[in-house]
């Protein structure tokens, strides 16, 4: 059995689409996140992020989630938002952990209902596993004024 692929500069251009092998243990989940962003820098995107100062212990099928949900939303980002900065905050909530990408792009329409025929597939995806995970998810964006995404899911 061979090593986790290594997330680097060189590597890790198409991170927002392939399917990679996260080496959690390495990197920590901001870490990885982070790694995502590089599509986004290299695109003149300037990337903020709001961490926690202490380190907070995620289950593993919490952090997998959350990776996956923030490479859904970066590659989002990349590819329709034509933002010009972006900030990424994962953050300690009372009763879980939250997830939130914020960024100043052209917004969309958002569906009144998630699992409309007329949502990406992506984010319907992403919504199905938040709530299967008894989390939940909000989508604050209209064209023109950008779009924030929040998952927040229970650590118990």
């Amino acid at each position: 059995m061979g090593q986790p692929a290594a997330l680097d500069e060189c590597t890790a251009g198409d991170v927002a689409t392939d399917d990679l092998t996260v080496d959690f243990l390495t990197w920590g989940l901001a870490g990885c996140i982070d790694k995502l962003t590089i599509p986004l820098r290299r695109q003149g995107v300037v990337v903020s992020w709001e961490t926690p100062h202490h380190g907070l212990e995620i289950p593993a099928t919490c952090a997998v989630l959350l990776y996956r949900a923030a490479q859904e939303m970066l590659a989002n980002a990349f590819r329709h938002s034509q933002a010009t900065e972006v900030t990424v905050r994962l953050a300690a909530v009372f009763y879980g952990i939250r997830l939130t990408v914020r960024d100043n792009g052209v917004g969309f329409v958002p569906q009144t209902n998630a699992h409309s025929r007329n949502q990406g597939y992506g984010l319907r995806m992403m919504s199905m596993a938040v709530q299967e995970a008894r989390g939940t998810i909000s989508i604050d964006t209209a064209p023109g004024t950008g779009t924030r995404m929040s998952i927040t899911l229970p650590l118990d």
